[in-house]
């Protein structure tokens, strides 16, 4: 699928926000171990939230979906499953990560798997900290990455985790830690990687009743006196998608308007707000919605970006078209998501003119002529939607491999259509 870009100014649009995918992922399987019937209301409907739900099934959860909803039967911390099962998670390197640690509650070890580019993703530090806590690993090709068979047993007791390449291997090991056989003692070394995604990991398992003292993000210790108990869990708008829309106002100019969002919500992607205002935008919040307006020009900014990570290729997108540099940082660890997201957003970017200087962990984008292109996003969703709002701005861009937005936003072209006409 090829998808052409038209030039847009003066931006007048409303669109509702999907549903957050770390939010359905995670519960999802609190969900799915928690006792009794879970309805998780407004779940987002992707691939890789199907992913997930494919494997739970696959290990013993019985979920029904419908329209607005998933009604998913708890299994009470104990997955049943035939030996020799294998989870093929494809390219969700976050269905792999968070259900890494409860294969652990299995009755027969798991094999979880993806596709060749989830291969390159390292999981070495989990297996490790999930081997101290009483796990079997092993790694069938190579070590350190997937596929990984995990066996053994979640015992419990005192680990600590290597978080500066994905805070997905804490949260792994938290949402699992309810059902170990003694209380969890997590400690997080390294400067974490997207810290925000703790916050959500947490909310959702207290959400669902589990226990949890924390000393920051450094200290996690979750009692295995409280279990998760079936409930009904609303899932909250996604920052990191309503991102492109936020940049489509500061790139074309115009307002648009956000719905469905929580203006509290501890997602880090609402940091992506602060830049734009630092770009010159203005913001305006409502009850559940967030406005943005633009109009003249966008001023380049120094920024530290670690706590924002999804939204990182879409603030390059901003930051090709404002008057001075930009240098964002803080992003080291976006070389191991669907993309090596630093050098292709660059590659990519200098295709269409831009002048960009990459580093180990940071991105530096200087005021240059842009020009229509074609832009390969490598199979990375959110190097098609984020370039696509880029096309919109300086026109004649097309994006090949456009159905890969389905793996987060299936919806994302038809939201755009009415600015596209």
């Amino acid at each position: 699928m090829i998808v052409t870009l038209p030039l847009r100014r003066g931006i007048d649009l409303t669109v509702a926000a999907p549903p957050s995918k770390s939010y359905t992922h995670r519960a999802l399987i609190a969900a799915a171990l928690a006792q009794g019937t879970s309805t998780i209301v407004n779940p987002l409907m992707a691939d890789d939230t199907q992913l997930t739900i494919a494997a739970l099934e696959k290990i013993g959860t019985d979920i029904k979906t419908n329209d607005r909803s998933v009604i998913v039967e708890g299994c009470d911390g104990a997955f049943t499953c035939p030996p020799g099962t294998v989870l093929d998670l494809n390219n969700s390197g976050t269905s792999l990560r968070l259900l890494a640690s409860s294969a652990l509650l299995a009755d027969h070890p798991v094999t979880l798997t993806g596709s060749a580019r989830m291969q390159e993703r390292p999981v070495g530090p989990l297996a490790d900290t999930l081997t101290v806590l009483g796990g079997e690993i092993r790694f069938p090709k190579k070590p350190g990455f997937p596929p990984v068979t995990i066996g053994g047993n979640l015992r419990g007791g005192s680990a600590t985790i290597d978080g500066s390449v994905s805070s997905q291997f804490a949260s792994s090991v938290l949402m699992a830690a309810p059902y170990a056989k003694n209380p969890v003692s997590l400690e997080i070394t390294g400067t974490p990687a997207s810290q925000s995604y703790l916050d959500i990991t947490t909310g959702v398992m207290t959400g669902f009743g589990a226990v949890i003292r924390r000393e920051g993000y450094r200290r996690f210790e979750v009692s295995t006196c409280n279990h998760y108990t079936g409930r009904t869990y609303v899932i909250e708008g996604d920052y990191s998608s309503a991102s492109y829309f936020f940049a489509l106002a500061a790139i074309c100019g115009g307002r648009v308007t956000v719905t469905g969002l929580t203006p509290d919500s501890v997602q880090g992607d609402r940091f992506f707000l602060s830049a734009l205002v630092r770009m010159g935008c203005q913001v305006t919040y409502a009850h559940d919605s967030v406005m943005i307006e633009h109009d003249g020009q966008l001023a380049g900014i120094t920024i530290d970006m670690s706590s924002a990570p999804d939204t990182v290729q879409t603030l390059c997108m901003v930051a090709a078209v404002a008057k001075t540099p930009s240098v964002i940082t803080g992003i080291g660890h976006l070389k191991y998501k669907e993309s090596d997201r630093i050098a292709v957003t660059a590659e990519r970017l200098r295709q269409l003119g831009a002048t960009v200087n990459t580093h180990e962990d940071r991105i530096i984008i200087q005021p240059a002529l842009l020009h229509g292109g074609t832009i390969d996003p490598a199979n990375d969703h959110r190097m098609a939607m984020s370039f696509a709002v880029l096309g919109l701005g300086i026109g004649g861009v097309s994006i090949t491999g456009a159905e890969c937005v389905a793996k987060s936003y299936p919806g994302f072209w038809d939201a755009l259509a009415g600015v596209m006409e």
